[in-house]
């Protein structure tokens, strides 16, 4: 596939490079323009490219950027797209470490729900619950003992398809959690974020969660805040705490 990837940092970056090794065509842009990622293109074989460039003709637009970068896209880039084109986001809302204030956000709101809103096309939720360590790592065959599995959210069941094909081809099984009304369960703070649990274990943990964002809002923003101070300080002990 053709696929068009936003964001050079540890996600983007091994994305480009995973896909490429699969055989896909990448083309992967940041917001410091094509120059700035030559070498990084030139050593995994992707091409750089503007961000406008790189939601062209594009089967799959991967959005691999923090949430505070999301409103300064440039606008109606995604206005135009092909109905059959899959739009990814892989981002997460962290107020303290990274993002700062975003009102909507802040005050209970579902990220990837705010990120569907501010793009003005439907999106797939994935690749946002897997620490970059595992996901470079732990890949397995598709029937492989133990095999992770990742949490996916969308409204487009056709684009969902793909995703799980891709994620599939990198190594790991998909869980589909619902509508990305029900992206908060992948959300940082709840009992699946970032741990390395096969299929069986995410569906158990997914139907303990339940359907309300109001039961679970609050549970959910303490828990974020407080890993959000441990990575801060002492991410080798945050890690250790994704053992649960």
């Amino acid at each position: 596939m053709n696929i068009g990837i936003i964001g050079a940092g540890a996600i983007g970056s091994w994305l480009a490079s995973k896909l490429v090794a699969l055989g896909h065509t990448v083309s992967i842009a940041n917001s410091r323009g094509p120059a700035s990622l030559k070498q990084l293109a030139e050593n995994i074989g992707a091409t750089p490219a503007t961000v406008e460039e790189v939601t062209q003709n594009k089967k799959v637009i991967i959005v691999a950027i923090p949430q505070k970068s999301i409103p300064d896209l440039p606008k109606n880039i995604f206005k135009n797209l092909p109905d059959d084109v899959v739009v990814i986001d892989t981002g997460n809302y962290y107020p303290t470490l990274r993002d700062g204030i975003i009102p909507a956000l802040i005050q209970g709101g579902i990220d990837s729900l705010w990120v569907q809103e501010q793009l003005g096309i439907p999106i797939v939720k994935i690749f946002n619950s897997i620490v970059i360590e595992s996901l470079e790592s732990k890949g397995q065959p598709k029937g492989a003992k133990n095999r992770i599995a990742l949490a996916v959210s969308g409204d487009d069941t056709a684009a969902k398809e793909v995703v799980f094909k891709l994620v599939n081809e990198i190594g790991f099984d998909s869980f589909d959690i619902g509508t990305i009304a029900q992206s908060w369960k992948q959300q940082p703070g709840s009992t699946i974020y970032c741990r390395d649990i096969t299929f069986e274990e995410l569906k158990k943990r997914v139907d303990a969660l339940g359907t309300a964002w109001s039961d679970m809002r609050n549970v959910i923003i303490t828990k974020r805040n407080t890993d959000e101070l441990l990575m801060k300080t002492d991410y080798p002990a945050y890690l250790k705490s994704l053992q649960d």
